[in-house]
């Protein structure tokens, strides 16, 4: 029997998809409905249509269409939504069963990922106008991309990791080795670095894909610092993986960090640009948390308290964070703590990322199940 892939919102919503089903979707154009002030309006160097800002990916609401993507623009500190389709006329990401969970931007194009049937579909980071794709079937089951150079990248899926060539999108051979749900990839130097449910870490030479080095215990992945130093977590370890040597170090976390395999998402783990940090959340099992942690590279001590605490009533969702480089913010999703309509209450919240201080916060309305934020 083919194993069925869930997202956090089947799980979760299923108990009171009755109650769910009878509340009108909200008008999804985006609402301020915060009560802290609008910071001030920021610009970046980056012009074009989806320059100044970045992509909110969404997993949709399951069963009533598919995900889409979300802009948030700096200069004028609102948030735009359906772009994909928007810029596509004709185009989608169904089937309407399917979850879109992950995107990145790698060499100047926008990857989107969808799970349960959907596609891979890649997009130019200005304009979202679609350039590729990776037809929506049945059989697939995606998790991530990762590039591994402007020729070649990885797709994960349920079944493994297998390899594609770009731009045309062709995939090869599953990689030998690697059998059951893969998530989260990372290249740094001569590896890539992949989660697997099963393996834990494991570490492929970049250009042969051959297996280098499996870390057991791993569960949440991948961070990458400004020196190339790649970080991931299981239990209470927090894992320093050398990007040349491969030496590992950890470092106790006073909270366990746990999978999201029953209900893949990408890793509630990020790192700074602008210190040698990495930010992690402390989920549970396969809901979202309340508590982010910032372990400052050699002080421990960092970690002895939350970095961020969310607001009361309130939780994290999806990956729930991503670090904005430049403009050194932490980025978090959350919606209404509970179940049913709570998940159409959400808040875009924006943290400053070396104190901790909150800058703003944009509340808005509908069924989105934001997934994980992606920047230029």
């Amino acid at each position: 029997m083919k194993k069925q892939t869930w997202s956090i919102q089947c799980v979760l919503f299923l108990a009171t998809i009755v109650l769910a089903s009878c509340q009108k979707q909200n008008d999804l154009t985006g609402s301020s409905g915060s009560n802290v002030q609008p910071r001030a309006l920021l610009t970046d160097t980056l012009t074009g249509k989806y320059g100044n800002g970045f992509f909110l990916i969404n997993e949709g609401w399951y069963g009533h269409g598919t995900g889409e993507v979300s802009f948030y623009r700096r200069s004028t500190g609102t948030k735009s939504d359906g772009i994909f389709k928007k810029e596509n006329p004709g185009k989608n990401l169904n089937p309407a069963t399917s979850t879109l969970e992950f995107a990145t931007i790698f060499d100047n194009k926008l990857y989107l990922v969808s799970k349960v049937g959907g596609p891979v579909v890649v997009t130019d980071p200005v304009t979202l106008v679609e350039t590729g794709r990776i037809a929506a079937a049945g059989g697939n089951d995606w998790r991530a991309f990762a590039g591994v150079d402007n020729t070649h990248g990885l797709i994960s899926s349920h079944t493994g990791v297998f390899p594609v060539s770009l731009p045309g999108l062709t995939l090869g051979t599953r990689i030998s080795g690697i059998t059951g749900e893969v998530g989260d990839m990372v290249r740094s130097g001569n590896y890539v670095f992949v989660l697997s449910q099963s393996a834990g870490v494991v570490v492929l030479n970049a250009s042969t894909y051959a297996i280098v080095k499996t870390i057991g215990g791993m569960a949440v992945a991948f961070a990458r610092t400004s020196d190339g130093t790649v970080w991931a977590a299981g239990g209470t370890s927090l894992l320093k993986i050398n990007p040349t040597t491969l030496d590992t170090a950890t470092v106790h976390l006073p909270f366990t960090a746990n999978n999201t395999w029953f209900a893949w998402h990408p890793g509630s783990i990020t790192a700074s640009t602008a210190e040698n940090a990495v930010f992690i959340a402390a989920n549970g099992t396969f809901s979202g948390g309340t508590a982010i942690y910032k372990y400052v590279v050699g002080t421990p001590s960092s970690l002895s308290a939350p970095f961020i605490t969310i607001a009361g009533g309130k939780e994290l969702y999806g990956a729930g964070i991503g670090y904005d480089p430049a403009f050194n913010q932490l980025i978090v999703t959350t919606v209404q703590s509970g179940f049913g309509t709570n998940y159409g209450v959400n808040d875009l919240v924006f943290y400053n990322a070396g104190t901790g201080a909150l800058v703003s916060d944009l509340g808005y309305s509908g069924y989105y199940f934001p997934a994980i934020p992606v920047f230029h």
